[in-house]
């Protein structure tokens, strides 16, 4: 294998591995609370939600310069600090007694997280010219076949060995993901590339990277793309229960509807490339918007759980395809001199979405799940008519119109 295949080897299966990891436990973080002495299901959504939130929350302020650390020191010491502080915190977790216990952990997880955007990075640093979109979707297909396989095995592990001992599994997951990167990730392969020799460095700043085109719609659309994609979690295992499920059947049926929805997206991840070929970024992200915000109004409305097996796939997909659209363009607009800084912008807004979500959603879902869903089909409609209305005027800048160029 040439060493360009076997970085991108090496952080696809870390990602994949790592993600995976993370889905064995922690769609299943509700039961969890209800084993820890959380009684109510109004007390069960709030401690979910400010637990699932709290990492991205502090992920999100300390990502960027994480970057910057990434584009002066190198990647892969950066990624494997982050997947190793999940080894310590996934076995922690293993032995709490208490709800804050989980939170806390958390907390401090958000510190050193943040190897999912540098993954990201390494993956356009290693792709073949022209084929940076293939590259960052394969680490995204990778992202999401984790988890589509995560939650089904971690459920069915839950019930074997109880959920305690599946977050020390899942330590060794993340332990397994260190030792690839350290293997067969080679950097110098990375910094000896005319591309990235050839751009002065210190050149770009967080402003600059700001003001390259489409950047700061790139991020508003990743944004509200993981603020829908992650609302789910606090609340997808209650649901169930709320539509008919057997409490014996709850954690199956939560996990199926997780992995299909990761595999859907993984899907999505893998085919944006041929659909970047035929339209342009934006216009792919208005249809994503559409077909997800379809599928959580059937949520909305769902009266069995039938009705989520079929809307389920159409969202992932749909997430999936938008979602890596969207870090296409904008990584298409970063000097490589630039990338570690330009990804964890990128991840910040992606992180927003996924500490803001969890937290909304358990708050409002301690009102009324159903009302979840409905916040997210009126989220999308909004993020598709904002993009659409920003591509526009990109477009007529680009192109005036004869009329706009007549003296007035």
């Amino acid at each position: 294998m040439s060493t360009p295949g076997r970085n991108l080897f090496a952080v696809t299966a870390a990602s994949f591995i790592g993600f995976m990891g993370f889905t064995l436990v922690m769609p299943f973080l509700p039961l969890y609370f209800h084993q820890l002495g959380v009684g109510t299901v109004g007390e069960v959504a709030m401690w979910s939600g400010l637990s699932l939130g709290v990492t991205p929350a502090l992920t999100a302020m300390l990502s960027p310069f994480w970057g910057r650390l990434a584009d002066r020191y190198g990647r892969k010491i950066m990624v494997e600090r982050s997947l190793a502080s999940f080894v310590v915190i996934m076995a922690a977790t293993a032995f709490v007694t208490r709800a804050w216990h989980v939170f806390a952990l958390r907390a401090v997880q958000g510190l050193f997280a943040g190897y999912g955007s540098l993954t990201l990075t390494m993956a356009a640093d290693s792709a073949p010219e022209g084929r940076m979109a293939q590259s960052i979707g394969l680490v995204q297909t990778a992202q999401r076949l984790g988890p589509a396989l995560g939650p089904v095995f971690g459920g069915t592990l839950a019930a074997v060995v109880g959920l305690r001992r599946a977050f020390i599994v899942a330590a060794v997951f993340y332990a397994i993901a260190v030792a690839l990167v350290f293997v067969l990730y080679d950097e110098r392969l990375v910094h000896a590339r005319p591309e990235a020799s050839g751009t002065p460095q210190g050149a770009i700043t967080f402003r600059n990277v700001f003001a390259f085109e489409n950047f700061l719609v790139m991020s508003a659309a990743i944004f509200g793309l993981q603020f829908v994609d992650r609302s789910f979690g606090p609340v997808l295992p209650l649901y169930v229960g709320l539509l008919g499920v057997p409490p014996t059947r709850v954690a199956l049926i939560s996990g199926l509807l997780f992995s299909i929805a990761a595999g859907a997206g993984a899907l999505g991840h893998h085919y944006c490339a041929a659909l970047l070929r035929r339209m342009p970024a934006p216009r792919l992200i208005v249809f994503a918007s559409v077909l997800a915000g379809s599928g959580a109004l059937v949520y909305t409305t769902a009266h069995h759980v039938y009705w989520l097996y079929a809307a389920t796939p159409f969202f992932g997909l749909a997430i999936g395809a938008g979602m890596t659209a969207a870090y296409t363009a904008a990584a298409e607009v970063i000097p490589p001199n630039a990338r570690g800084v330009g990804f964890g912008l990128l991840t910040t807004a992606s992180l927003v979405g996924l500490a803001v979500s969890p937290v909304v959603a358990g708050f409002l879902g301690a009102w009324s799940i159903r009302s979840v869903f409905a916040l997210d089909a009126a989220s999308l409609a909004a993020l598709g008519f904002g993009v659409s209305i920003a591509a526009r005027e990109i477009r007529q800048e680009e192109f005036p119109t004869p009329n706009s160029q007549l003296p007035t």
